[in-house]
């Protein structure tokens, strides 16, 4: 039986109850195997979307978003992209870009004109038996298109699932994904300025990408702890946070990161009443805008709920309160490591 929501959380809810509660669709389920070759691994996947729409969306968001000037420094590079490029992303784009028409060069601007923009809600938490929980609403421009370009991911080694992952397709890197039994990662845009000068710099320097560290990370690291230490120390291209959760309790944390290590690592702390941690776009040691607070309200709903009342399906209505959950939002993911089976992500404001 379906647990009632807490008196609190469903007053919160109900003004945008026709808005949030309708049932939102799960994205495609697709599995993609780290045995083939990196040039040949997401083909399965490309034959499950309209090419045609895809070529649209990405000329729209290359067009939209990237500067002209990049565009210009990418091309005149395009010889030393392949050198530039960690494995096993060069070959997963080589081949993409094969099957898209489009130049390494501009699928490569793709992958990082989605690490430009992308706002969102993250939350982790620990329920009163010590169960880790982490949700996150994933807000971004283009929704019309990436909506219909949302998938889940199922990598695969030997036939088994290594981890999991939500993404789009033509997108090599991960925001949101779950290594089974050991530990969850979402990320969150940090944007000080000066992105794409910093980031093309960086980039050149061989810096990680944001999402691609996220997926290297869930492939490579053992534990919770190894992956808050990947997370944390690696060089990046850009600011971002990232946002931990593990199968133990106290296993979560946000990183708040600066582009060559850690400027803030801001833990669970229930024991002093700090079971949950709510992280948008702004650092959690400063106030937030007025114009954009997702904070306050995702608290607010978060102490509605009450630590004892914490589920998966909770943490998910936590997300669908207003402005958490608003006109951006292409899809909410929760899940827990310890749970892996229970991942579940939905689109979000579609039609």
């Amino acid at each position: 039986m379906r647990p009632a929501l807490p008196l609190a959380l469903a007053l919160l809810l109900a003004g945008v109850a026709g808005w949030a509660s309708r049932a939102p669709p799960a994205p495609p389920l697709v599995p993609v195997s780290l045995d083939a070759a990196p040039e040949l691994r997401w083909l399965p996947a490309l034959q499950r979307f309209d090419l045609g729409f895809l070529r649209a969306a990405m000329a729209r968001i290359l067009g939209d978003t990237v500067p002209k000037w990049v565009h210009v420094v990418m091309r005149k590079a395009a010889g030393e992209l392949e050198r530039l490029l960690p494995r096993p992303f060069t070959g997963e784009i080589r081949g993409l870009c094969a099957v898209l028409n489009f130049s390494l060069a501009d699928c490569v601007l793709l992958n990082l004109a989605y690490e430009s923009t992308a706002f969102c809600t993250s939350i982790v938490a620990q329920d009163s038996t010590g169960h880790i929980y982490h949700g996150r609403n994933l807000d971004y421009p283009f929704g019309d298109f990436l909506r219909k370009l949302t998938m889940d991911v199922q990598f695969l080694k030997n036939g088994q699932i290594a981890f999991t992952g939500t993404t789009f397709i033509g997108y090599v890197g991960l925001w949101t994904g779950q290594s089974p039994r050991k530990f969850t990662i979402s990320g969150n845009e940090r944007d000080k300025g000066w992105w794409w000068e910093n980031a093309i710099a960086a980039f050149f320097q061989r810096r990680s990408p944001i999402s691609w560290l996220i997926r290297t990370t869930l492939s490579e690291s053992e534990n919770f702890e190894a992956a808050v230490y990947k997370l944390a120390k690696t060089p990046l291209i850009a600011d971002v946070y990232y946002i931990v959760g593990g199968v133990s309790p106290w296993e979560g944390v946000v990183i708040t990161r600066n582009r060559g290590g850690p400027a803030d690592i801001w833990p669970l702390d229930p024991l002093n009443g700090a079971w949950f941690r709510v992280e948008t776009n702004y650092d959690h040691w400063k106030p937030v805008p007025e114009k954009d607070d997702r904070r306050t309200p995702a608290i607010k709903a978060l102490n509605a709920t009450g630590q004892a009342n914490l589920t998966l399906e909770a943490l998910f209505q936590v997300l669908s309160v207003f402005p958490v959950y608003n006109n951006y939002t292409v899809y909410t993911t929760v899940m827990s490591a310890a749970n892996p089976d229970k991942y579940m992500t939905r689109i979000r404001n579609l039609g």
